[in-house]
């Protein structure tokens, strides 16, 4: 049984790269996240998971990530990846995410109806809900990632 994460923190980042592949690359990195391989994970934030400025994790640690991203190689083209996490008084939260052809600001507003949304879904109290968010306007090959790491 894989341990339950006791910590999180929000990221996004947004780059360009000679490929789509290195502009997401590049994303990471300008997230904080470049050097670790990140485990796609659905949406539930644990409970009493502590929000942190910077986790301390190793390169190449295996890392529990929800996240949105996209990738362009349309110049001019503006791109965005928000996520959201959504904090109950005493239980679990939920995380959301989303990526498109979209400013910033309409990914967070995206986002943040979807946390929205699985609350009420769920019956639950919404008490928080944190957004963390990045644009970019694609040169040759952009990125727009944003996302929930969470650790141990």
């Amino acid at each position: 049984m894989l341990p339950t994460p006791k910590k999180f923190t929000l990221v996004a980042g947004a780059a360009e790269g000679p490929t789509t592949l290195n502009a997401f690359d590049n994303a990471l990195l300008a997230a904080g996240i470049g050097n670790l391989n990140l485990l796609r994970v659905s949406s539930i934030l644990p409970p009493a998971a502590e929000l942190v400025e910077e986790l301390d994790i190793p390169p190449g640690a295996l890392t529990p990530t929800a996240y949105g991203a996209i990738t362009s190689e349309e110049p001019g083209e503006t791109i965005a990846a928000a996520v959201a996490v959504g904090m109950s008084e005493d239980t679990f939260g939920v995380i959301m995410e989303w990526s498109g052809r979209a400013t910033a600001e309409e990914a967070e507003a995206k986002v943040r109806a979807m946390v929205e949304a699985a609350f009420a879904h769920r019956g639950m109290e919404l008490k928080n809900v944190l957004v963390k968010s990045a644009e970019h306007t694609v040169e040759k090959a952009g990125c727009a990632f944003a996302a929930v790491a969470l650790w141990y």
